[in-house]
């Protein structure tokens, strides 16, 4: 992580909210109040920061997603052209009700989105009843607000990335419910005891979200190269381990005249030494029968 504490100073990461609307669970992150305004102690911001990153690196490299959550305006764009530039599911049009909790509803409804994309691109909409084809349309305009960022999400994910867990409460609520990870930036009228990896920050202004949203991209994007450097190393040692499969059991190839001319060999070999002895014969089936059969008793002698 090359962010500094100077970096966070200069984007106003320290800036909290009014003190009437501070959350004392967030003191431990407070350093002081001015002039009705609590300050973030940036010391902590950057610790907190950095093991955000470590987390959310380790997490990708292993092969899990990080869903962006945010849907306040001062960081709907941002999270949105983050998510796409690292390839990540997001949700900044608005938070629907059991999106981790009832995915397997999701689901079915993201399977119904894609197809009608499906036919939008092969132009059998347009085949369709011009009514049925509105219908759709209009099916898909309302899809579209909903699943934006979610279209490749088939499984959940391995963490949340949340800007403003007061406003995204009801996602915090289901990924605790879960016991997926929470990484947020969190400000001092939020609880940040819900949280498993709070990022105490400024969460109103654009610049201080800009800089903690690119910090996490960063780190995403190091997963991911991990990632791909693992299937690189992988794919390499199979075809090693069939070489050397194949190195330890050779092929031995025959010639089947060479075996005729040791058959024949051998067959004249056996003539000059002698005829091989003959087989026993087998004991006939009378004979056997007879040998089992019993003796005749004598007549007895006449007196």
């Amino acid at each position: 992580m090359n962010i500094t504490v100077r970096d966070l100073l200069e984007a106003g990461v320290h800036f909290g909210h009014q003190k009437r609307r501070w959350n004392p669970k967030s003191r431990p992150y407070v350093f002081a109040h001015r002039e009705g305004v609590s300050i973030i102690d940036l010391e902590k911001t950057h610790a907190c920061l950095e093991a955000a990153v470590r987390f959310v690196e380790d997490t990708v490299a292993a092969g899990k997603d990080i869903f962006f959550i945010a849907t306040k305006r001062q960081a709907q764009e941002t999270m949105r052209t983050a998510a796409r530039a690292c390839n990540m599911p997001f949700a900044v049009n608005r938070w629907l009700g059991g999106g981790l909790t009832n995915f397997a509803t999701i689901k079915n409804s993201l399977e119904k989105y894609r197809r009608f994309l499906r036919m939008e691109a092969d132009g059998s909409l347009d085949k369709m009843h011009k009514k049925e084809a509105a219908a759709v349309r209009r099916q898909m305009a309302r899809m579209n607000r909903n699943f934006e960022g979610m279209i490749e999400l088939r499984n959940l994910p391995g963490a949340v990335f949340i800007i403003d867990t007061k406003t995204e409460n009801n996602a915090v609520h289901e990924a605790s419910r879960l016991g997926i990870p929470i990484v947020a930036l969190v400000d001092t009228n939020s609880d940040p005891s819900k949280l498993d990896y709070p990022i105490p920050g400024n969460d109103d202004a654009v610049k201080s979200v800009r800089l903690i949203v690119e910090t996490v991209v960063e780190a995403i994007q190091n997963g991911l190269a991990r990632r791909e450097a693992v299937r690189t190393e992988r794919r390499s040692i199979v075809p090693v381990q069939e070489n050397v499969e194949q190195t330890a059991q050779p092929e031995v190839n025959i010639d089947p005249a060479l075996l005729r001319e040791e058959s024949e060999e051998e067959g004249a070999d056996g003539a000059k030494d002698g005829a091989p002895k003959a087989a026993k014969p087998r004991a006939s089936r009378a004979r056997s029968e007879g040998a089992r059969r019993p003796r005749k008793e004598s007549a007895p002698a006449a007196e």
